[in-house]
């Protein structure tokens, strides 16, 4: 039994929907995933009852969620609805339970339609669409309960969860009031209403609603801006002016500045002062501490260094004295945090970095790969040995920097702030005597830590923060702990990522399956002895996919890039190398010679792939071609391409790394292949013949993959 359903619009009529869910604070990192969710929820279940809508609004504050949808249809489309039965004649007991299905009490209500299989009975039964408003309520609340959240908790009597308590529901279709209200069980219940809530210490209580359109106006006026943009615009316009008055700038942090939007209803820009006797401590821990603990913005001076200053925002309208009040209070709070700040930094100065490296011996890295100790055992020879490839590194100064490098982790201040590994060992690093190259090593060592982190250039930097990666991807590769699909646990990816960009951005040649031999080398015995032959082919392998997202992001298409990396024998360890092959690549195909190379190369291609596959048939063994012998051909055109492919300096000319040149030589095998095909039928009679002319072709596809896979190639 088959159903179709028709509908009929009766009315164009259409309104705008809004539901407010006013609550205690739901915190500031879950407001926007929640309302985007909430206003997914309605709209599909509007769909799902036929009900199609227009534009979808979104706003959410510390105590409001809140969605607007305009353009629902005031009642549902009338609709007919269709079931095909059994066939005209059927058996007794067949019509029987079509009828009784369908609430018919004869066939003769029942319709006979012709149809390409015979007359069969069809119920036909016309549906009157509901009204929209009626239809709200059971939406609504099914929203409510399927909003999902990290944490929700009970309040009262009930027994519904929710992130926090709810207080009020505006659920209002035009200028009426939803019909509804949210159960929460142990018969308490939450009635929809047109009443919600300004500030909690600024507005007047509760603020009445006339229809969807007087919300944000309405909210404004209780000292609530509902939406973030708007209060993210105020809070930023307010800081930077407060900060142009003293002279100063903001230091900009949108991640701040969206924790902030989601913890203030009514933003007020409150300028408080950092006592002096602070203002030694390094600048990006002072920053660090009034971002994390208290959420200040930081200020600048025009030379770059900290203000004595900091922003805090306040939330709700009130007098002038009120908010002095409340910088005073800041300003010992934040007295108080600062203290420990400079606790650590006079104490850790006390001992040099480099009497704290024993104690790294008893910080495990990885069961399989000992201590962090054990590493910098490692970090120090690895990125001695670089520095041979990297213009400018002295090789000792290389090793002083790995082996400081990590240093900073036995010290208190990277133990308050785990986010200033490598910057604090910068400044104990110059404190004791070292130069600012070790100092910046130590400091950017980590880096580049994804794709929009800035990429160390200075030498020494480049050289241990290549050696951190190349020694952390030959280790767990040692042990087969590697990315698999979406888990990446020990960030091997970064790492790749990492290589990648720090050897294509400073230009640097450095042979990689050479370093992770010298790598594994430093291993050891730990993580057991690696594979028979070593793991820098396959180590590779996952460096050139990475690289492949680097060059495809810089416009070269992902197919340049595999032919590339596909040609020759071997793939091409010089990544640098390989990115100019790829750039010359891309302007060879652009050109006439390259379109028509890649022409012939295809048409070789299909030639050989389809005698490959008839001698499989035949033989079970595929197609075996020797040596081109000259002395066969019958005709100039195989002479000409022989003697082109025999005169090739493709290969001498890659080598050199004369990659027009290369490219030159190639384009002069288009000629000779074209005549060729043009002129010599390759399944001649004669097996001798047809075989040494699959062997020329075969020599053609050899000598172009040799400098460039144009198989890979699409289009």
């Amino acid at each position: 039994m088959s159903t179709n359903t028709t509908s009929t619009v009766t009315s164009g009529a259409t309104d705008s929907l809004l539901i407010d869910l006013f609550s205690e604070e739901i915190p500031a990192r879950m407001q926007k995933t929640a309302a985007h969710d909430f206003a997914r929820l309605l709209t599909d279940a509007l769909k799902a009852e036929g009900l199609e809508t227009g534009a979808v609004q979104v706003w959410y504050a510390p105590r409001h969620l809140t969605v607007r949808i305009d353009g629902i249809p005031v009642a549902q489309a009338d609709r007919t609805e269709e079931r095909r039965g059994p066939r005209e004649g059927a058996p007794e007991q067949a019509v029987a339970g079509f009828l009784s299905a369908n609430g018919l009490g004869s066939l003769d209500q029942a319709e006979v339609r012709e149809t390409p299989k015979g007359n069969f009975y069809f119920a036909v039964r016309h549906v009157r669409g509901q009204q929209t408003i009626d239809l709200l309520p059971g939406l609504i609340e099914a929203a409510i309960r399927d909003l999902s959240w990290p944490k929700s908790m009970r309040w009262g009597r009930g027994t519904f969860r929710w992130v926090r308590p709810l207080h009020r529901i505006v659920a209002l279709f035009g200028d009426a009031v939803v019909p509804g209200a949210l159960d929460l069980g142990n018969d308490v219940s939450l009635p929809f209403g047109r009443e919600t809530e300004g500030h909690r210490f600024s507005g007047d209580g509760a603020v009445s609603l006339g229809t969807p359109d007087d919300f944000t106006d309405a909210l404004r006026t209780g000292f609530v801006m509902v939406d973030p943009q708007e209060r993210a615009e105020a809070i930023l316009t307010g800081a930077r002016a407060a900060a142009k008055a003293v002279g100063c700038s903001l230091i900009e942090d949108a991640g701040l500045l969206a924790e902030v939007t989601g913890l203030v209803e009514w933003p007020t820009i409150v300028r408080g002062a950092i006592p002096e006797r602070f203002m030694a401590v390094p600048k990006e821990v002072l920053v660090l501490s009034m971002k994390e603990h208290q959420k200040y913005f930081a200020l600048q001076q025009a030379d770059g260094s900290l203000a004595p200053f900091f922003i805090t925002v306040a939330d709700g309208q009130r007098p002038a004295e009120t908010f002095e009040r409340i910088a005073g209070g800041n300003e010992r709070v934040l007295a108080a945090r600062l203290s420990d700040a400079e606790f650590f930094w006079n104490q850790d100065r006390k001992q040099s970095l480099g009497s704290r490296v024993p104690a790294l011996s008893s910080i495990v890295f990885h069961a399989k790969l000992g201590t962090v100790g054990d590493r910098l055992d490692r970090l120090g020879p690895l990125a001695a040995w670089l520095s041979q490839y990297i213009p400018g590194a002295d090789r000792d100064a290389a090793r002083t920097a790995a082996r400081l490098s990590k240093a900073d982790l036995t010290t208190g201040m990277v133990g308050e702030f785990p986010e200033l590994q490598g910057v604090m060992g910068a400044y104990y690093a110059r404190h004791d005597g070292e130069s600012d190259a070790v100092a910046a090593a130590v400091a950017e060592h980590y880096s580049p830590l994804g794709p929009n982190d800035a990429c160390p250039s200075a030498p020494l930097s480049v050289a241990v923060a290549l050696a951190d990666k190349i020694d952390a991807l030959v280790g767990f590769w040692r042990i087969d702990e590697r990315p698999t699909g979406s888990k990446d646990p020990f960030a091997l990816r970064r790492a790749a990522l990492g290589v990648v960009r720090l050897m294509v951005e400073n230009g640097l040649r450095v042979p990689l399956i050479e370093a992770f031999a010298e790598a594994e080398t430093l291993y050891g015995d730990i993580g057991g002895e690696g594979s028979e032959g070593g793991i820098g082919s396959d180590l590779l392998a996952f460096i050139a996919d990475r690289m492949r997202v680097t060059l495809k992001d810089s416009g070269l298409r992902h197919d340049w890039i595999a032919a590339v990396f596909e040609a020759g024998k071997t793939m091409d360890d010089d990544l640098v190398r390989v990115t100019r092959r790829v750039e010359a690549l891309r302007d060879f195909v652009g050109t006439e010679a390259g379109v028509d190379l890649l022409a012939g190369y295809r048409r070789a291609a299909n030639i050989l792939r389809a005698e490959e596959k008839k001698a499989s048939n035949e033989t079970g063994r595929g197609l075996r071609l020797g040596a081109v012998d000259p002395t066969l051909f019958e005709d100039e055109a195989e002479r000409a391409l022989h003697a082109a492919l025999s005169a090739s300096q493709a290969e001498t000319l890659l080598a050199a790394e004369d990659y027009a040149g290369t490219f030159g030589e190639l384009a002069g095998l288009r000629g000779p292949i074209d005549t060729f095909f043009e002129g010599v039928m390759v399944n001649a009679d004669a097996a001798q013949v047809r075989e040494n002319r699959l062997a020329l072709l075969s020599q053609f596809i050899g000598s172009v993959d040799k400098v460039v896979r144009l198989s890979a190639l699409e289009g």
